[in-house]
């Protein structure tokens, strides 16, 4: 998997856009590709780089995910909602793109909760 495959994989999803919104927030944060849905990130990853992935995640998932080899803690975001996970082969190519799609799909739900 390259950045283009896993890029076009998450703008796959449904009213997704992605964005560069932190070019001036830190030294090396002019790279940090996010993918939305509406206005909610669900997807981040360092373009640069392309070693991992953050991810939105179920809380009661975060413990058991963590477990497995190349998912760890996120950088600069809440730990009990988000994961970081490895691009680098730790993590099987169909579990990467499941928790993808789970991270949309949450997101996504709590959009539509707050506008019903």
């Amino acid at each position: 998997m390259n950045v283009e495959e896993f890029r076009d994989f998450c703008l796959s999803f449904p009213n997704t856009r992605e964005g560069m919104p932190f070019e001036g927030f830190f030294k090396n944060s002019k790279s940090i590709l996010v993918f939305y849905v509406g206005r909610k990130m669900f997807c981040l990853l360092d373009l640069n780089k392309f070693d991992r992935c953050t991810l939105k995640c179920d809380p009661k998932l975060i413990d058991g995910l963590r477990e497995l080899k190349g998912v760890d803690k996120p950088f600069n975001l809440s730990q009990k909602h988000w994961v970081s996970v490895g691009l680098n082969g730790e993590v099987s190519w169909e579990l990467i793109q499941s928790l993808v799609a789970d991270s949309y799909k949450l997101v996504a739900e709590s959009i539509l909760k707050k506008n019903i």
